[in-house]
């Protein structure tokens, strides 16, 4: 059997730990040794992911989803490594994605990549919940990334126990502010509502050439290109 799940953009803009976006960047697994599939070892993240969901045996895999550069690597091949299981258990589409959306998201410590990962689509994860955010943007995602990699654990590390009740109530607001232009297709309101005092200035200190990219508007970097991928795993407008 062969299974694959979206890379992920997460932490968007102010939606740090709850708004995340698929991409039509695949991770592969498979349980047999397909063609141009790589073996996998048990210090793999998808390894640990199918185990956790009752899976056993070998393992092949592969992605062009770089680690480390911010497109949740990690969090496609959890994905993928439970659903795998989950599947070949017979659990059905719907349990599957389930399950391993909450086998990832706690191995991750976080829910936006897996969810966007195991859903499809724009969406908002916290309390355990998943919910679709309508995208009314038909819009190209440009994909840059660093030759450098960072790990979460050390990005995470980085950021402040507390913030002011003040920086809480902005991202609260530009948060809110971001689904609702998601929805209505506003671009002048998304940038405002991408604007984050809680996570991007502590992280983007750790890869000040992602500080560069981000003020060069980021549109200019040509590392890649993808478009989103819907709920239902296609990219809208075709397959």
């Amino acid at each position: 059997m062969l299974v694959r799940a979206p890379a992920s953009s997460a932490n968007l803009g102010s939606g740090f730990d709850v708004l995340g976006l698929a991409l039509d960047v695949p991770f592969w697994i498979a349980d047999e040794p397909l063609a141009d599939l790589l073996a996998m070892d048990d210090r793999h993240p998808a390894w640990e992911a199918h185990r956790q969901a009752g899976g056993d045996g070998d393992l092949w895999w592969r992605s062009p989803i770089p680690p480390g550069r911010g497109m949740g690597f990690s969090g496609a091949a959890r994905v993928a490594g439970a659903m795998l299981a989950l599947v070949g258990a017979g659990e059905d589409e719907r349990t599957a994605r389930d399950g391993a959306f909450e086998v990832a998201s706690t191995l991750e410590g976080h829910p936006d990549n897996a969810a966007a990962s195991a859903y499809g689509g724009v969406v908002a994860a916290a309390g355990g919940r998943v919910v679709p955010v309508h995208d009314a943007f038909d819009a190209v995602i440009v994909l840059w990334w660093p030759d450098s990699s960072t790990s979460t654990r050390k990005a995470r590390a980085v950021l402040p126990a507390a913030v002011p009740f003040g920086d809480a109530v902005f991202n609260v607001g530009r948060v809110a502010l971001l689904v609702a232009a998601f929805a209505a297709g506003d671009r002048e309101a998304m940038a405002v509502a991408v604007q984050d005092r809680l996570h991007q200035d502590a992280r983007l200190a750790l890869s000040p050439s992602s500080a560069e990219a981000l003020d060069a508007m980021r549109g200019r970097a040509d590392s890649g290109v993808a478009r989103r991928v819907g709920p239902d795993g296609r990219r809208p407008g075709g397959s």
